[in-house]
């Protein structure tokens, strides 16, 4: 078979290289994506490699790339992605990507730094703006001048005290002045108030006017007027809200006081004159540097915004290209250097059939680097198991992946996944079997498949898109399957289509069929006697009484039909592997007693359904007739427990065939007498074959269990390596081989059991459509004239977001978890094991595409 059906043939090559051509031959390598190379220096720190220094210059340049991008994300400039990938650049021009990239972060860090600067002094200068505005508010509020006379002295002396326009009462301005304030009456004395004036947060306000009541006792007065516009912060770019306050007070001890909580809550103040002219002044001066300053603002953000711009344009191929060189020395970190110095090994995993390829890409690489001398690439003999690499493609990649989710298969196994192709949307159809609801599946996955490439160009990081997007050709299939076994159980909706008309015809009279509601047709009388040429006859849709008893018996029967030949197929499967790895011993002892169990107990009950398919009918007399027929069920049971079976009716027969009984104790005899076959001959033979041996550690050609070879060969001629590990211990063969014995034999009857899920989920996918449509649909569909044209588009639109939500999506994803445990357990378990590890090749395009995804998290 070809490597569509089992993983790729490998070998373990060795690669010699100059050091010269290294590099380049790297990155040829790297972009054909065929060759996995082993590191040949496990013991070696990565601090401690030769090439450490170039992984760190590359770990630079991607830090100033991520900033780059970082600014150019925060200005909203779109990045252009052309999609192609460049070359690795040769290591001479990491010199030229390093002066540039430093040129440009040196760049943009000082105009950062600029406009940072810019913006601070435009805040302050918006802050203090806004203090001599609204401190002028202030004084324009305040009552001119207050009058005291002095009745000590026989002439009238004035003092002038500023005082707040809220009019307070002589108690307050007593107890903001002091008790200074009584003794500035007397002759001599001019008592004036000290303020401050600032800005704060607007939301530590009130705890600030808390603190300062509470730590000056009253004695100050504080005045707030909110900022309308918010401000922005230089620091991070973020909005705030802010408040102008001015504080008035007297004394130093205050003034300490007062500036001291000022400076706990992070509030700014401003000199603020004490003359109006002074305010008016200094106001104008401000409004100028502020005009100034957004000049200067405008020209650095433009110019800021010319180098983002160019950068933009460059910065998807300056990752790819950096990106490139730090997996290419990453790589050559990998390798071995010679005692001359001047050439690198390597050890590497690469597909047989693409070894001429390969040396090509070498080649190619050694003309690059100019180098004379050409890089030499050997096979080697090994007896480690070589890696499993299965060739995809996009419409094969999705299927491979549901294999692969179960466990990579061990080296030259057979691969479960191009029968999956056919098989996994067809046993979800037999679940979800409806062609109205596999339709919509189906336009979805070819509207997918359409328009992919544009889908696939947004690389949208909704996890549950792409695994939509991923499963595109699965979803389309299974819409198609699903399409398919709706026409033939002529299931629509829960409808039925009459194409062809029903092969039944009614003989009661129109008034009989009036008077009753239920009525039998008899298949002797109503049934044309030939049946319907595609799928079920429509008249099973009306058949209200009966149509689940129906529907009940044929669907159970073509689950277990289905379930049996898929296991079938399972344990012939195991024949390739074993004929392939020529075990001759499982081939004999393990795989033809399965066989023959599987064969004489669950196919001869499948025989036995189509037998009685086949000579029992309704239209037939006795013994054939449809009171004749036996169960299938009770018949195998009988079979299996050695009991006779119950007399059947008058003019009825026990069996179904001249023998059956003879056949029966036969075929149960000889399927037990399998199981100590495949518990006890294999561990035994070889056993015996340990003892000719005289112990010798030489594996006899198809003598050893496949837990000892992991499923592999010593064979020369299947591929570059072998399964070569240490004998089992004689007591762990006997014990492993009664686990897989009693596993399969216990697993016969439990997967078969399993695959009535195809019956169940079928019935429960009819009944909730026959649902919705009868308690949502009809109800929309029975009213009448134009309310009822406006309900049944409401009813219409509910019952198709039921029908999208439920019987499509939630229905469809437990079909397919159903499907998925089938090919897991009872398909699978039958001849794969999944321990092989994945191919994992040096390639660009998967590490460029690791490199974005972990970038966008």
């Amino acid at each position: 078979m070809g490597s569509l059906f089992r993983s790729e043939e490998m070998a373990l090559c060795q690669l010699f290289l100059q050091s010269e051509a290294a590099y380049a031959c790297v990155s040829e390598l790297g972009e054909l994506g065929l060759v996995q190379f082993r590191d040949l220096n496990p013991d070696v720190n990565a601090f401690q490699r030769k090439f450490v220094n170039e992984v760190r210059r590359c770990d630079e340049m991607e830090r100033k790339l991520r900033y780059l991008e970082k600014e150019i994300k925060k200005d909203g400039i779109p990045m252009l992605d052309t999609g192609e990938s460049p070359e690795a650049p040769q290591p001479r021009e990491m010199i030229d990507l390093e002066a540039t990239f430093e040129k440009l972060e040196n760049e943009l860090r000082e105009v950062n730094q600029n406009a940072e600067a810019l913006k601070r002094n435009f805040l302050e200068l918006t802050e203090l703006k806004h203090i001599l505005r609204k401190t002028q508010v202030f004084f324009d509020e305040s009552v001119p001048t207050v009058y005291k006379s002095s009745g000590a002295y026989s002439s009238s002396k004035y003092r002038r005290y500023p005082q707040m326009a809220d009019n307070q009462n002589e108690d307050e301005q007593a107890q903001l002045l002091g008790e200074e304030g009584v003794r500035a009456s007397q002759p001599g004395q001019n008592l004036k108030l000290g303020f401050v004036a600032g800005v704060i947060l607007r939301e530590r306000l009130p705890a600030f006017e808390r603190m300062l009541w509470r730590a000056c006792r009253g004695n100050v007065f504080l005045r707030q007027a909110m900022i309308e516009t918010p401000l922005e912060d230089p620091t991070n770019g973020d909005q705030v809200h802010k408040s102008v306050f001015i504080i008035f007070f007297q004394g130093d001890q205050l003034k300490t006081r007062v500036k001291k909580i000022c400076e706990g809550f992070r509030a700014t103040l401003y000199p603020c004159p004490e003359a109006p002219a002074d305010r008016r002044e200094m106001a104008m001066g401000v409004m100028t540097r502020i005009e100034d300053l957004n000049t200067v603002l405008g020209q650095t953000q433009d110019h800021r915004h010319r180098v983002l711009v160019a950068a933009a344009k460059n910065l998807k191929n300056w990752f790819v290209k950096v990106r490139k060189i730090k997996a290419i020395y990453h790589t050559l970190n990998l390798f071995n250097l010679d005692v001359t110095q001047k050439c690198l090994i390597a050890e590497c995993w690469v597909p047989l059939l693409d070894f001429e390829t390969i040396q090509l890409a070498l080649r190619r690489g050694t003309e690059r680097s100019g180098s004379s001398v050409p890089p030499i690439l050997n096979r080697m003999q090994t007896f480690e198991n070589p890696p499993t690499y299965n060739r995809t493609n996009k419409f094969t990649k999705a299927f491979q992946a549901l294999i692969d989710a179960y466990g990579v298969a061990s080296y030259r196994e057979m691969n479960p996944a191009p029968y999956t192709i056919i098989t996994f949307p067809f046993l979800f159809a037999v679940m979800f079997g409806d062609l109205g609801h596999g339709a919509i599946m189906a336009l979805f996955g070819l509207w997918m498949i359409r328009k992919e490439k544009g889908l696939a160009a947004q690389k949208t990081d909704n996890e549950i898109w792409n695994i939509f997007f991923g499963g595109r050709y699965i979803i389309f299939l299974m819409g198609v399957f699903s399409m398919y076994t709706g026409l033939i159980y002529n299931d629509i909706f829960s409808k039925s289509l009459n194409i062809f008309g029903s092969h039944w015809h009614m003989s009661y009279n129109k008034s009989t069929v009036m008077e009753n509601k239920f009525l039998q047709l008899s298949p002797k009388v109503d049934y044309e006697g030939a049946p319907y040429p595609f799928g079920m006859d429509p008249i099973w849709q009306v058949a209200g009484a009966n149509k689940i008893i129906f529907h009940n018996a044929y669907k159970m029967k073509i689950s277990i039909i289905f379930g049996v030949i898929h296991m079938i197929f399972g344990v012939v499967m195991s024949w390739h592997n074993h004929t392939y790895f020529r075990n001759r011993i499982s081939l004999i002892y393990e795989f033809i007693p399965q066989l023959i169990f599987l064969l004489l107990l669950f196919f001869y009950m499948v025989l036995l359904m189509f037998i009685k398919w086949i000579k029992f009918a309704a239209t037939n007399e006795k013994p054939y007739s449809e009171a004749c027929a036996p169960s299938i069920l009770i018949t195998f049971i009988d079979m299996v427990l050695f009991n006779t079976p119950k007399p059947p009716p008058d003019h009825c027969e026990t069996y179904m065939f001249f023998g059956q009984h003879f056949i029966q104790v036969l075929f149960v005899l000889v399927a037990v007498g399998c199981i100590p076959v495949m518990l006890l001959a294999k561990p035994l033979l070889i056993m015996q074959a340990r003892k000719q041996a005289n112990e010798e550690v030489q594996p006899i050609a198809g003598a050893t269990s496949d837990a000892e070879t992991g499923g592999v060969s010593n064979g020369g001629s299947h591929g570059g390596g072998g399964g070569h590990e240490e004998e089992e211990e004689l007591s762990e063969i006997f014990i492993h081989q009664s686990i897989h014995t009693i596993e399969y034999v216990l697993g016969s009857v439990s997967h078969t059991a399993s695959y009535l899920r195809l019956w169940a989920l079928s019935l429960a996918h009819a009944q909730l459509a026959e649902v919705l449509w009868t308690m949502v649909l009809s109800i929309g569909l029975k009213q009448e004239g134009p309310v009822g044209g406006i309900v049944l588009t409401c009813v219409f639109a509910f019952w198709a977001i039921l029908t999208v939500g439920i019987l499509v999506l939630m229905e469809g994803l437990s079909a397919f978890l159903h499907t998925l445990r089938l090919h897991w357990v009872e398909f699978q378990s039958k001849f794969y094991k999944g321990q092989g590890y994945a191919f994992q090749p040096f390639s660009f395009d998967a590490i460029i595409e690791n490199g974005a995804a972990a970038a966008e998290e």
